[in-house]
């Protein structure tokens, strides 16, 4: 069974850049033709969906964040990485690493100075 884990700092400042790691467990991140994603909600808001990477290691991304988004993996450490650059306050969110069939448990980042 395939487990997500998010890791990355609670709090980063305006014009920043967030960085954010996916640490997977139970499957690699090469195989099975997943797509591993990253998923935001902002407080009171839905669901916003960022982007994600193939198992073959292509990247997508949300139109309306692209020019922002970068998203990539080490593999020998079974891991996908998010980086989000120029945060503003409404980057505020719970960030989550999803897949297929499973989701991490999310992480909380705040934008404040």
């Amino acid at each position: 069974q395939v487990q997500l884990q998010e890791s990355g700092p609670g709090l980063v400042k305006p014009s920043q850049t967030l960085s954010l790691t996916c640490t997977v467990s139970g499957d690699s991140i090469t195989t099975n033709n997943y797509y591993w994603s990253w998923i935001r909600q902002p407080p009171g808001k839905g669901l916003e969906w960022m982007g994600a990477m193939t198992t073959s290691g292509s990247a997508y991304y949300s139109p309306s964040l692209k020019s922002r988004t970068s998203i990539s993996r080490d593999t020998s450490k079974n891991q996908i990485t998010l980086q989000l650059t120029s945060v503003t306050p409404d980057d505020t969110a719970v960030y989550y690493c999803t897949t297929d069939d499973a989701w991490g448990q999310g992480t909380q980042v705040t934008v404040s100075s």
